[in-house]
Protein backbone atom coordinates (compact mmCIF):
# COMPACT_ATOMS: atom_id res chain seq x y z
CA UNK A 1 0.00 0.00 0.00
CA UNK A 2 1.38 3.42 -1.01
CA UNK A 3 0.57 6.66 0.69
CA UNK A 4 -0.24 9.71 -1.38
CA UNK A 5 3.12 11.23 -0.44
CA UNK A 6 5.09 8.23 -1.72
CA UNK A 7 2.95 8.10 -4.85
CA UNK A 8 3.75 11.70 -5.73
CA UNK A 9 7.46 11.05 -5.24
CA UNK A 10 7.26 8.09 -7.62
CA UNK A 11 5.41 10.30 -10.07
CA UNK A 12 8.39 12.60 -10.56
CA UNK A 13 10.41 9.68 -11.95
CA UNK A 14 7.76 8.73 -14.49
CA UNK A 15 7.51 11.06 -17.47
CA UNK A 16 6.19 13.95 -15.39
CA UNK A 17 7.40 17.27 -14.06
CA UNK A 18 5.71 19.81 -11.83
CA UNK A 19 4.83 23.34 -12.84
CA UNK A 20 4.86 26.34 -10.51
CA UNK A 21 1.38 25.47 -9.20
CA UNK A 22 2.39 21.95 -8.28
CA UNK A 23 0.33 20.46 -11.13
CA UNK A 24 1.76 17.66 -13.24
CA UNK A 25 2.69 18.06 -16.90
CA UNK A 26 3.28 14.97 -19.00
CA UNK A 27 5.97 14.67 -21.63
CA UNK A 28 4.73 13.94 -25.13
CA UNK A 29 5.26 10.66 -26.95
CA UNK A 30 7.45 11.55 -29.94
CA UNK A 31 5.69 8.92 -32.06
CA UNK A 32 2.30 10.56 -31.50
CA UNK A 33 3.86 13.97 -32.11
CA UNK A 34 5.03 12.66 -35.48
CA UNK A 35 1.56 11.31 -36.31
CA UNK A 36 -0.04 14.64 -35.40
CA UNK A 37 2.39 16.57 -37.58
CA UNK A 38 1.58 14.33 -40.55
CA UNK A 39 -2.02 15.59 -40.68
CA UNK A 40 -2.15 17.94 -43.69
CA UNK A 41 -4.56 20.83 -44.14
CA UNK A 42 -3.94 20.60 -47.90
CA UNK A 43 -5.00 16.94 -47.90
CA UNK A 44 -8.10 17.80 -45.90
CA UNK A 45 -9.10 20.53 -48.34
CA UNK A 46 -8.56 18.17 -51.28
CA UNK A 47 -10.76 15.51 -49.64
CA UNK A 48 -13.55 18.00 -48.94
CA UNK A 49 -13.48 19.38 -52.49
CA UNK A 50 -13.52 15.88 -53.97
CA UNK A 51 -16.62 14.99 -51.94
CA UNK A 52 -18.29 18.24 -53.03
CA UNK A 53 -17.54 17.37 -56.68
CA UNK A 54 -20.18 14.60 -56.66
CA UNK A 55 -22.82 17.38 -56.92
CA UNK A 56 -25.13 15.73 -54.39
CA UNK A 57 -24.55 12.97 -51.88
CA UNK A 58 -28.19 12.74 -50.90
CA UNK A 59 -28.86 9.30 -49.43
CA UNK A 60 -31.55 8.59 -52.04
CA UNK A 61 -29.66 10.03 -55.03
CA UNK A 62 -28.22 8.19 -58.05
CA UNK A 63 -26.24 5.03 -57.26
CA UNK A 64 -25.23 4.11 -60.83
CA UNK A 65 -23.64 7.28 -62.19
CA UNK A 66 -19.84 7.15 -61.93
CA UNK A 67 -19.34 10.86 -61.25
CA UNK A 68 -22.39 12.18 -59.40
CA UNK A 69 -24.63 10.99 -56.58
CA UNK A 70 -24.33 8.86 -53.48
CA UNK A 71 -23.10 5.79 -55.37
CA UNK A 72 -20.12 7.57 -56.91
CA UNK A 73 -19.29 9.16 -53.54
CA UNK A 74 -19.27 5.90 -51.59
CA UNK A 75 -17.25 4.13 -54.28
CA UNK A 76 -14.64 6.89 -54.14
CA UNK A 77 -14.45 6.77 -50.33
CA UNK A 78 -13.91 2.99 -50.50
CA UNK A 79 -11.20 3.45 -53.14
CA UNK A 80 -9.49 6.07 -50.97
CA UNK A 81 -9.47 3.71 -47.99
CA UNK A 82 -8.06 0.98 -50.26
CA UNK A 83 -5.27 3.33 -51.31
CA UNK A 84 -4.30 3.72 -47.67
CA UNK A 85 -4.51 -0.05 -47.23
CA UNK A 86 -1.63 -0.49 -49.68
CA UNK A 87 0.56 1.74 -47.52
CA UNK A 88 -0.44 -0.27 -44.44
CA UNK A 89 1.12 -3.42 -45.84
CA UNK A 90 -2.33 -4.88 -46.36
CA UNK A 91 -3.27 -4.70 -42.68
CA UNK A 92 -6.10 -2.21 -43.26
CA UNK A 93 -9.27 -4.04 -44.30
CA UNK A 94 -11.91 -2.12 -46.28
CA UNK A 95 -15.53 -3.00 -47.01
CA UNK A 96 -19.06 -1.80 -47.53
CA UNK A 97 -21.49 -2.40 -44.68
CA UNK A 98 -24.63 -2.83 -46.80
CA UNK A 99 -28.20 -3.09 -45.51
CA UNK A 100 -31.76 -2.74 -46.77
CA UNK A 101 -33.50 0.33 -45.38
CA UNK A 102 -37.31 0.08 -45.50
CA UNK A 103 -39.45 3.08 -46.43
CA UNK A 104 -40.27 5.03 -43.28
CA UNK A 105 -43.12 7.20 -44.57
CA UNK A 106 -41.07 10.23 -43.62
CA UNK A 107 -37.60 10.74 -45.13
CA UNK A 108 -37.12 7.43 -46.96
CA UNK A 109 -39.90 7.07 -49.53
CA UNK A 110 -38.94 3.66 -50.88
CA UNK A 111 -37.00 0.58 -49.84
CA UNK A 112 -33.34 1.35 -50.50
CA UNK A 113 -29.98 -0.40 -50.20
CA UNK A 114 -27.69 1.81 -48.12
CA UNK A 115 -23.97 1.39 -47.53
CA UNK A 116 -21.65 2.54 -44.78
CA UNK A 117 -17.98 2.52 -45.78
CA UNK A 118 -15.66 1.00 -43.19
CA UNK A 119 -11.91 0.45 -42.83
CA UNK A 120 -10.51 -1.64 -39.97
CA UNK A 121 -6.89 -1.63 -38.73
CA UNK A 122 -6.51 -4.72 -36.49
CA UNK A 123 -4.64 -4.36 -33.22
CA UNK A 124 -1.44 -6.29 -32.57
CA UNK A 125 -2.49 -7.61 -29.13
CA UNK A 126 -4.77 -10.60 -29.71
CA UNK A 127 -6.03 -10.37 -26.12
CA UNK A 128 -7.14 -6.76 -26.64
CA UNK A 129 -10.64 -6.67 -28.12
CA UNK A 130 -11.13 -2.90 -27.85
CA UNK A 131 -12.53 -1.15 -30.93
CA UNK A 132 -11.72 2.55 -31.11
CA UNK A 133 -13.89 4.16 -33.78
CA UNK A 134 -13.93 7.47 -35.63
CA UNK A 135 -16.82 8.51 -37.87
CA UNK A 136 -18.38 11.16 -40.08
CA UNK A 137 -21.37 10.97 -42.43
CA UNK A 138 -20.94 11.26 -46.19
CA UNK A 139 -24.53 12.06 -47.21
CA UNK A 140 -25.61 15.65 -47.82
CA UNK A 141 -28.81 17.65 -48.28
CA UNK A 142 -30.29 21.04 -49.22
CA UNK A 143 -33.27 22.88 -47.71
CA UNK A 144 -35.77 20.22 -48.81
CA UNK A 145 -34.54 17.00 -47.19
CA UNK A 146 -36.20 14.98 -49.99
CA UNK A 147 -34.52 16.89 -52.84
CA UNK A 148 -32.24 14.29 -54.45
CA UNK A 149 -31.24 16.25 -57.58
CA UNK A 150 -30.03 19.76 -56.74
CA UNK A 151 -26.46 20.71 -55.90
CA UNK A 152 -25.93 19.68 -52.26
CA UNK A 153 -22.22 20.27 -51.61
CA UNK A 154 -22.28 19.39 -47.90
CA UNK A 155 -18.74 20.71 -47.50
CA UNK A 156 -18.95 21.27 -43.76
CA UNK A 157 -21.95 18.99 -43.12
CA UNK A 158 -20.33 16.59 -43.31
CA UNK A 159 -17.53 16.31 -45.85
CA UNK A 160 -15.41 17.90 -43.12
CA UNK A 161 -16.09 14.97 -40.78
CA UNK A 162 -15.43 12.38 -43.49
CA UNK A 163 -12.21 14.19 -44.42
CA UNK A 164 -11.11 13.97 -40.77
CA UNK A 165 -11.85 10.23 -40.83
CA UNK A 166 -9.96 9.68 -44.09
CA UNK A 167 -6.92 11.74 -43.12
CA UNK A 168 -6.76 10.05 -39.70
CA UNK A 169 -6.87 6.69 -41.48
CA UNK A 170 -4.14 7.70 -43.94
CA UNK A 171 -1.78 8.56 -41.09
CA UNK A 172 -2.68 5.96 -38.46
CA UNK A 173 -2.83 2.96 -40.82
CA UNK A 174 0.94 3.18 -41.26
CA UNK A 175 1.49 2.44 -37.56
CA UNK A 176 0.74 -0.44 -35.18
CA UNK A 177 -1.44 -0.31 -32.07
CA UNK A 178 -2.53 -2.68 -29.31
CA UNK A 179 -6.24 -2.03 -29.94
CA UNK A 180 -8.16 -2.11 -33.22
CA UNK A 181 -8.97 1.16 -35.01
CA UNK A 182 -12.16 1.48 -37.05
CA UNK A 183 -12.75 4.28 -39.58
CA UNK A 184 -16.37 4.84 -40.69
CA UNK A 185 -18.16 6.99 -43.28
CA UNK A 186 -21.85 6.71 -42.33
CA UNK A 187 -24.76 6.99 -44.75
CA UNK A 188 -28.28 8.23 -44.07
CA UNK A 189 -27.57 10.67 -41.25
CA UNK A 190 -29.70 13.43 -42.74
CA UNK A 191 -32.59 11.02 -43.38
CA UNK A 192 -32.66 9.70 -39.81
CA UNK A 193 -29.29 8.36 -38.55
CA UNK A 194 -29.94 5.15 -40.49
CA UNK A 195 -26.35 4.09 -41.18
CA UNK A 196 -25.29 4.57 -37.58
CA UNK A 197 -28.44 2.91 -36.23
CA UNK A 198 -27.80 -0.16 -38.39
CA UNK A 199 -24.14 -0.46 -37.37
CA UNK A 200 -24.79 0.17 -33.66
CA UNK A 201 -27.41 -2.60 -33.59
CA UNK A 202 -25.09 -4.92 -35.51
CA UNK A 203 -22.29 -4.18 -33.05
CA UNK A 204 -24.58 -4.94 -30.11
CA UNK A 205 -26.01 -8.13 -31.63
CA UNK A 206 -22.57 -9.47 -32.56
CA UNK A 207 -20.92 -8.55 -29.26
CA UNK A 208 -18.41 -6.04 -30.58
CA UNK A 209 -16.27 -4.40 -27.88
CA UNK A 210 -16.92 -0.84 -28.98
CA UNK A 211 -14.66 1.02 -26.59
CA UNK A 212 -15.15 4.54 -27.91
CA UNK A 213 -16.77 6.22 -30.91
CA UNK A 214 -15.60 9.73 -31.83
CA UNK A 215 -18.27 11.10 -34.15
CA UNK A 216 -17.25 14.14 -36.20
CA UNK A 217 -20.10 16.17 -37.63
CA UNK A 218 -19.70 19.78 -38.80
CA UNK A 219 -16.06 20.27 -37.82
CA UNK A 220 -14.56 22.54 -40.48
CA UNK A 221 -15.89 26.05 -39.91
CA UNK A 222 -14.50 28.61 -37.49
CA UNK A 223 -17.08 31.36 -38.13
CA UNK A 224 -20.40 31.66 -36.29
CA UNK A 225 -23.38 33.21 -38.02
CA UNK A 226 -25.27 35.90 -36.06
CA UNK A 227 -22.44 36.17 -33.53
CA UNK A 228 -19.97 37.23 -36.26
CA UNK A 229 -17.27 35.52 -34.21
CA UNK A 230 -14.34 33.70 -35.76
CA UNK A 231 -12.86 31.19 -33.33
CA UNK A 232 -10.26 28.79 -34.69
CA UNK A 233 -9.16 27.57 -31.25
CA UNK A 234 -12.32 26.15 -29.71
CA UNK A 235 -14.04 22.84 -30.41
CA UNK A 236 -16.98 21.25 -28.59
CA UNK A 237 -17.28 17.69 -27.34
CA UNK A 238 -20.83 16.67 -26.46
CA UNK A 239 -21.20 13.83 -23.98
CA UNK A 240 -23.90 12.48 -21.71
CA UNK A 241 -23.35 11.94 -18.01
CA UNK A 242 -25.79 9.05 -17.74
CA UNK A 243 -26.14 6.27 -20.31
CA UNK A 244 -29.64 5.76 -21.76
CA UNK A 245 -28.94 2.03 -21.34
CA UNK A 246 -28.44 2.39 -17.58
CA UNK A 247 -30.14 -0.36 -15.53
CA UNK A 248 -32.13 0.20 -12.35
CA UNK A 249 -29.27 -1.28 -10.34
CA UNK A 250 -26.75 1.04 -11.97
CA UNK A 251 -29.03 4.02 -11.36
CA UNK A 252 -29.40 3.12 -7.68
CA UNK A 253 -25.61 2.90 -7.32
CA UNK A 254 -25.18 6.26 -9.04
CA UNK A 255 -27.73 7.88 -6.72
CA UNK A 256 -25.96 6.60 -3.62
CA UNK A 257 -22.40 7.44 -4.68
CA UNK A 258 -22.94 10.81 -6.34
CA UNK A 259 -21.23 9.92 -9.62
CA UNK A 260 -23.98 11.58 -11.68
CA UNK A 261 -21.45 13.33 -13.89
CA UNK A 262 -19.23 10.34 -14.58
CA UNK A 263 -20.80 8.13 -17.23
CA UNK A 264 -18.42 6.52 -19.69
CA UNK A 265 -19.10 9.12 -22.39
CA UNK A 266 -18.37 11.96 -19.97
CA UNK A 267 -15.15 10.23 -18.90
CA UNK A 268 -14.16 9.78 -22.55
CA UNK A 269 -14.76 13.48 -23.23
CA UNK A 270 -12.47 14.42 -20.34
CA UNK A 271 -9.87 11.98 -21.67
CA UNK A 272 -10.04 13.42 -25.19
CA UNK A 273 -9.68 16.96 -23.85
CA UNK A 274 -6.59 16.06 -21.84
CA UNK A 275 -4.85 14.20 -24.66
CA UNK A 276 -5.79 16.63 -27.44
CA UNK A 277 -4.63 19.68 -25.51
CA UNK A 278 -1.40 17.81 -24.76
CA UNK A 279 -0.62 17.26 -28.43
CA UNK A 280 -2.42 19.97 -30.43
CA UNK A 281 -1.22 23.55 -30.10
CA UNK A 282 -3.68 26.43 -29.79
CA UNK A 283 -6.68 24.20 -29.24
CA UNK A 284 -9.25 24.63 -26.46
CA UNK A 285 -11.55 21.64 -26.03
CA UNK A 286 -14.90 22.67 -24.55
CA UNK A 287 -16.81 19.99 -22.66
CA UNK A 288 -20.53 20.35 -23.33
CA UNK A 289 -22.64 18.40 -20.88
CA UNK A 290 -25.33 17.32 -23.32
CA UNK A 291 -25.66 14.31 -25.59
CA UNK A 292 -25.84 16.73 -28.54
CA UNK A 293 -26.92 20.27 -29.39
CA UNK A 294 -30.29 21.43 -28.05
CA UNK A 295 -33.06 19.12 -29.39
CA UNK A 296 -30.69 17.70 -32.02
CA UNK A 297 -28.80 14.46 -32.56
CA UNK A 298 -26.04 12.75 -34.53
CA UNK A 299 -24.54 9.41 -35.48
CA UNK A 300 -23.15 8.86 -31.98
CA UNK A 301 -26.69 8.78 -30.58
CA UNK A 302 -27.60 5.22 -31.73
CA UNK A 303 -24.34 3.94 -30.20
CA UNK A 304 -25.18 5.64 -26.91
CA UNK A 305 -28.62 4.06 -27.03
CA UNK A 306 -27.01 0.62 -27.31
CA UNK A 307 -24.88 1.29 -24.22
CA UNK A 308 -21.62 2.07 -26.02
CA UNK A 309 -19.32 4.98 -25.17
CA UNK A 310 -19.81 7.64 -27.85
CA UNK A 311 -19.28 11.40 -28.13
CA UNK A 312 -19.93 14.10 -30.72
CA UNK A 313 -17.17 16.45 -31.84
CA UNK A 314 -18.28 19.64 -33.55
CA UNK A 315 -17.20 23.23 -34.18
CA UNK A 316 -17.77 25.95 -31.60
CA UNK A 317 -20.11 28.23 -33.60
CA UNK A 318 -22.22 26.94 -36.47
CA UNK A 319 -22.99 29.06 -39.55
CA UNK A 320 -26.66 28.41 -40.29
CA UNK A 321 -26.55 30.44 -43.51
CA UNK A 322 -24.49 27.61 -44.94
CA UNK A 323 -26.07 24.57 -43.27
CA UNK A 324 -29.01 22.70 -44.91
CA UNK A 325 -29.42 25.52 -47.45
CA UNK A 326 -29.99 25.65 -51.20
CA UNK A 327 -26.93 27.16 -52.85
CA UNK A 328 -27.94 30.68 -53.88
CA UNK A 329 -27.21 34.38 -53.56
CA UNK A 330 -30.00 36.32 -51.86
CA UNK A 331 -29.85 40.07 -51.15
CA UNK A 332 -26.13 39.93 -51.83
CA UNK A 333 -25.53 37.12 -49.35
CA UNK A 334 -24.18 33.70 -50.33
CA UNK A 335 -26.05 30.71 -48.92
CA UNK A 336 -25.09 27.06 -49.12
CA UNK A 337 -22.51 24.68 -47.70
CA UNK A 338 -19.65 25.46 -50.08
CA UNK A 339 -15.99 24.44 -49.59
CA UNK A 340 -14.62 27.98 -49.81
CA UNK A 341 -16.23 28.79 -46.46
CA UNK A 342 -14.30 26.17 -44.50
CA UNK A 343 -11.23 26.93 -42.39
CA UNK A 344 -8.84 24.10 -43.26
CA UNK A 345 -6.29 25.00 -40.60
CA UNK A 346 -9.10 24.66 -38.07
CA UNK A 347 -10.15 21.33 -39.60
CA UNK A 348 -6.53 20.23 -39.31
CA UNK A 349 -6.63 20.95 -35.56
CA UNK A 350 -9.84 18.98 -35.10
CA UNK A 351 -8.42 16.07 -37.07
CA UNK A 352 -5.32 16.14 -34.92
CA UNK A 353 -7.56 16.07 -31.84
CA UNK A 354 -9.14 12.84 -33.06
CA UNK A 355 -5.87 11.28 -34.12
CA UNK A 356 -3.98 12.02 -30.91
CA UNK A 357 -6.77 10.68 -28.69
CA UNK A 358 -7.16 7.54 -30.79
CA UNK A 359 -3.42 6.89 -30.93
CA UNK A 360 -2.83 7.42 -27.20
CA UNK A 361 -5.74 5.17 -26.28
CA UNK A 362 -4.91 2.45 -28.83
CA UNK A 363 -1.28 2.35 -27.65
CA UNK A 364 -2.35 2.03 -24.01
CA UNK A 365 -2.88 -1.17 -22.08
CA UNK A 366 -6.41 -2.07 -21.04
CA UNK A 367 -8.29 -0.62 -18.06
CA UNK A 368 -7.88 -1.94 -14.52
CA UNK A 369 -10.66 -4.32 -13.49
CA UNK A 370 -12.87 -4.59 -10.43
CA UNK A 371 -12.01 -1.09 -9.22
CA UNK A 372 -13.34 -0.67 -5.67
CA UNK A 373 -13.58 2.03 -3.06
CA UNK A 374 -13.43 0.34 0.34
CA UNK A 375 -16.28 1.25 2.66
CA UNK A 376 -15.73 -1.23 5.50
CA UNK A 377 -15.40 1.51 8.14
CA UNK A 378 -15.99 5.23 8.58
CA UNK A 379 -12.85 7.24 7.81
CA UNK A 380 -11.78 10.54 6.28
CA UNK A 381 -9.28 8.71 4.09
CA UNK A 382 -10.07 6.96 0.81
CA UNK A 383 -8.92 3.39 0.19
CA UNK A 384 -8.98 2.16 -3.42
CA UNK A 385 -8.27 -1.35 -4.74
CA UNK A 386 -8.34 -2.88 -8.20
CA UNK A 387 -7.23 -5.87 -10.27
CA UNK A 388 -4.73 -5.73 -13.09
CA UNK A 389 -6.17 -5.49 -16.63
CA UNK A 390 -6.42 -8.26 -19.19
CA UNK A 391 -3.62 -8.57 -21.72
CA UNK A 392 -0.39 -6.65 -21.43
CA UNK A 393 0.92 -5.72 -17.99
CA UNK A 394 0.70 -2.02 -17.15
CA UNK A 395 3.73 -0.12 -15.92
CA UNK A 396 1.50 1.25 -13.19
CA UNK A 397 -1.72 3.13 -12.56
CA UNK A 398 -3.00 6.65 -12.10
CA UNK A 399 -5.45 7.46 -9.35
CA UNK A 400 -7.36 10.53 -10.48
CA UNK A 401 -9.17 12.92 -8.19
CA UNK A 402 -11.14 16.12 -8.42
CA UNK A 403 -13.42 18.36 -6.41
CA UNK A 404 -17.08 17.39 -6.77
CA UNK A 405 -17.66 20.73 -8.52
CA UNK A 406 -14.80 20.37 -11.01
CA UNK A 407 -15.60 19.49 -14.64
CA UNK A 408 -12.20 17.83 -15.18
CA UNK A 409 -9.78 15.66 -13.21
CA UNK A 410 -7.47 17.89 -11.21
CA UNK A 411 -4.78 15.50 -10.01
CA UNK A 412 -3.16 12.30 -11.24
CA UNK A 413 -1.29 10.20 -8.68
CA UNK A 414 0.98 7.45 -9.98
CA UNK A 415 1.11 4.14 -8.09
CA UNK A 416 2.78 0.82 -8.88
CA UNK A 417 0.61 -1.36 -6.65
CA UNK A 418 -3.02 -2.38 -7.12
CA UNK A 419 -4.27 -0.17 -4.31
CA UNK A 420 -3.88 3.31 -2.88
CA UNK A 421 -4.69 4.89 0.48
CA UNK A 422 -5.26 8.62 0.08
CA UNK A 423 -5.53 11.29 2.72
CA UNK A 424 -8.61 12.75 1.07
CA UNK A 425 -12.22 12.04 1.96
CA UNK A 426 -14.50 10.24 -0.48
CA UNK A 427 -17.24 12.53 0.82
CA UNK A 428 -15.48 15.57 -0.61
CA UNK A 429 -13.72 14.28 -3.74
CA UNK A 430 -14.44 12.06 -6.74
CA UNK A 431 -11.96 9.37 -7.78
CA UNK A 432 -11.08 7.24 -10.78
CA UNK A 433 -8.33 4.80 -11.79
CA UNK A 434 -6.61 4.21 -15.14
CA UNK A 435 -3.77 1.99 -16.32
CA UNK A 436 -0.61 3.43 -17.85
CA UNK A 437 2.18 1.78 -19.83
CA UNK A 438 5.90 2.58 -19.74
CA UNK A 439 5.45 5.06 -22.58
CA UNK A 440 2.94 7.13 -20.62
CA UNK A 441 -0.13 6.08 -22.65
CA UNK A 442 -3.20 6.07 -20.42
CA UNK A 443 -6.29 3.90 -20.63
CA UNK A 444 -9.76 5.31 -20.15
CA UNK A 445 -10.79 5.99 -16.55
CA UNK A 446 -12.76 3.53 -14.42
CA UNK A 447 -14.98 4.83 -11.63
CA UNK A 448 -14.76 2.76 -8.40
CA UNK A 449 -17.71 0.87 -6.97
CA UNK A 450 -18.21 0.58 -3.21
CA UNK A 451 -17.11 -2.66 -1.54
CA UNK A 452 -16.59 -3.76 2.07
CA UNK A 453 -13.05 -5.05 1.49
Amino acid sequence: MKSIKISIILLTFFAFIFNAKGQTIQNKDTKIVQMVEEVSNQNLEGLVRKLVSFNTRHTLSDTLNKTTGIGAARNWIKTEFERYAKNSGGRLKVNFDSFLQPADGRRVNQETVLKNVIAVLPGTDTTDKRLIMISGHYDSRVTDVMNTKDFAPGANDDASGVAAVLESCRVLSKYQFNATLVFIAFVGEEQGLYGATHLAKKAKDEGWKVHLLLNNDIVGNSYGSETNIRDNRSVRIFSEGVSPAETKEQAALRYSTGYDNDGTARQAARYIKEIAERYVDQLDVKLIYRRDRFLRGGDHTPFSAQGFTAVRITEMNEDFDKQHQNVRVENGKQYGDLPEFLDYIYLQKVTRLNLSAMANLALSVQEPENVKIITGGLTNKTHLKWDKPKGKEPFGYYVLMRETTSPVWERKIFVKDNEALLGYSKDNYLFGVQSVDNGGHESLIIIPKPANK
